[in-house]
C-alpha cells in the first residue's frame, strides 16, 4: 500500500537534491539553460511530436548525466579526498560520459533543425 506521507518527503527529497545540484554546478546551469532554448527552437520550428521525443530525450540525458557526474564527484571526494590516483580518473571517466552525452545531444539537435535552417 502505497504511504502518502513517505511519498511527499521523498519528493521533497528530490527536489532539493535538484535545487542543490542547479545551484552549486555551474554546467548544469549551462546545459539547462541550451536545453531551454532548444525547447524554444522547437516550438519555433514547430517540430514533430518524433522529434520533440528525442529531444526531451537527449536533453533529459544529458542533465541526468551531469547529476551523476555530480553525485560521483562526491562519493569520490567523502571516500578518497582528492589523494588518490583513482579519485582523479573516475572524475575524469564521469567528465567523459557527460561530454559523450552532449556530443551525442548536439548531433542530434544538429539532424533535427538542420533542415529547418537550411
Amino acid at each position: 500500500m502505497i504511504k502518502i506521507k513517505r511519498l511527499f518527503k521523498s519528493f521533497k527529497y528530490a527536489f532539493r537534491g535538484l535545487f542543490k545540484t542547479f545551484h552549486e554546478e555551474q554546467n548544469l546551469k549551462i546545459q539547462s539553460l541550451v536545453g531551454l532554448i532548444i525547447i524554444l527552437l522547437g516550438l519555433y520550428f514547430k517540430i514533430s511530436r518524433l522529434e520533440w521525443i528525442i529531444l526531451i530525450l537527449v536533453i533529459g540525458l544529458v542533465i541526468l548525466m551531469e547529476i551523476v557526474n555530480s553525485s560521483v564527484e562526491r562519493i569520490t571526494d567523502v571516500l578518497k579526498p582528492r589523494i588518490n590516483g583513482y579519485v582523479k580518473e573516475i572524475k575524469d571517466i564521469m567528465a567523459a560520459a557527460v561530454m559523450l552525452a552532449s556530443i551525442i545531444a548536439i548531433i542530434i539537435g544538429i539532424i533535427i533543425f538542420a533542415p529547418h535552417l537550411i
